[in-house]
């Protein structure tokens, strides 16, 4: 392999090039991951395409940072840029993106994909992204714990908070001072944006913002959900949980200080490393619904898609590599490998899938009634939407507003945002 270096967009990144065949006829860029057997991953599969096809593609390495990778794309394509033919886009952002991006209905079969991943990725009728691997909220709980002090997977939030309340309870009488009853992602960021609309939909309490473009935060059983997670802070879940990300919610679970957590699938092979404290007392179900009629269990979709910019010089070609990178073959070999979730719902009956993954079969379900946060109808203004919706999250979370009056406010904030309605 050879290295070069690419400027883009006024940030210099690196870009690994595959061997060239033989008799190369087009070369491809395609923007992967950088980072460790996601980057290993990308790379052979790219490879395989190429040797296949006669052609060549180079993997452009981008930002680590979701943020800065969005900016970077939105300049490349603003721009026009062939720079990129294909890149890896995260759930939310087909929406922003979308009309720098091919159609690729008609292209494509989506048949085979988890049906709200589709609808997702479906912008003003085009099919603009194509389901890479998927994810999903999903509630990791103590199991030895559980059966230790003789209760059950909680079913609802209100059986989670007094599960959580007993057994945080009766293990610091039984000396474990540090222990808390629930853990989740509380930083004013994209991911209490996720908790946040999973406590919603849980909630039957709507989206924040619906297909038709109406905003529905500001509801009874919207505050009531709000309520209820405010209830924990400082009580089964530690006052620093306004600060936690991904990492440091599984940081305070796998050192044993926590009964139940919220996070993605990727924490699984984590918690179960050799050297985990909590390795092979970890179970995984589905996240709790609210406790109310309609109440459903609901999990925050997340993952990762490719799709095709408007501006390559060779849309057949790049359109021909997303089909190869998304093919069941190709995300069999990535869930065997790499652990990542396929976005095929038939692999998840895929013996050979399921040996290394055992916890697949309970994720199925949770990817089955996965709920997408409104990135398609709220297009180029969802990262203000969301921003908004996290903040008034973390301000009741921390107690310094109260829920009736925070979503209030942020009803009005979205509504202007949204000029009543017209995203």
């Amino acid at each position: 392999m050879r290295q070069t270096i690419v400027a883009l967009a006024g940030c210099i990144t690196a870009a690994i090039w595959t061997p060239a065949p033989a008799q190369a006829q087009v070369t491809l860029s395609i923007s992967c991951s950088a980072l460790g057997i996601e980057a290993r991953l990308c790379r052979e599969g790219a490879e395989a395409w190429a040797q296949r096809t006669g052609n060549q593609v180079r993997l452009v390495s981008t930002p680590n940072s979701g943020t800065e990778r969005l900016a970077l794309y939105q300049q490349l394509l603003a721009a026009r840029s062939p720079d990129i033919d294909v890149f890896q886009v995260d759930v939310v952002w087909p929406g922003i993106l979308g009309d720098h991006l091919l159609d690729l209905s008609g292209k494509i079969d989506p048949a085979p994909y988890f049906p709200e991943v589709i609808r997702n990725n479906t912008v003003d009728g085009r099919l603009v992204a194509i389901p890479w691997f998927v994810s999903a909220g999903l509630l990791y709980y103590r199991r030895d714990l559980l059966e230790q002090h003789g209760h059950q997977v909680p079913e609802t939030w209100q059986d989670l908070t007094r599960t959580a309340t007993a057994i945080m309870q009766a293990e610091r009488s039984a000396g474990s001072e540090r222990m808390w009853g629930y853990v989740f992602q509380g930083r004013a960021y994209e991911g209490l944006t996720v908790n946040g609309i999973e406590w919603l939909a849980s909630h039957d309490a709507g989206h924040i913002v619906e297909q038709d473009g109406s905003v529905s935060v500001n509801n009874p059983r919207a505050v009531q959900a709000l309520t209820l997670a405010r209830s924990w802070v400082g009580e089964i879940t530690p006052q620093g949980v306004l600060n936690y990300a991904e990492e440091e919610t599984r940081g305070v679970f796998q050192s044993g200080n926590a009964v139940f957590m919220r996070n993605w699938p990727y924490a699984w092979p984590l918690l179960n490393a050799e050297d985990s404290p909590v390795r092979d007392k970890v179970g995984v179900a589905v996240l709790p619904r609210g406790d109310v009629p309609g109440g459903i269990h609901a999990a925050g979709l997340g993952g990762e898609q490719l799709a095709v910019s408007r501006y390559t010089a060779h849309p057949d070609e790049a359109i021909d590599l997303v089909r190869h990178l998304t093919s069941a073959a190709e995300q069999k070999r990535r869930a065997v490998a790499g652990a990542f979730s396929p976005a095929i719902r038939a692999l998840y009956r895929d013996e050979e899938v399921l040996a290394p993954n055992p916890f697949f079969r309970d994720l199925v379900g949770t990817l089955e009634s996965a709920v997408a946060r409104p990135s398609a109808v709220t297009g180029q203004r969802y990262n203000r939407v969301s921003a908004e919706f996290a903040e008034t999250l973390h301000a009741v979370l921390s107690g310094q507003s109260e829920p009736a009056a925070a979503l209030t406010r942020l009803d009005r904030q979205l509504t202007r945002i949204g000029r009543a309605g017209r995203w």
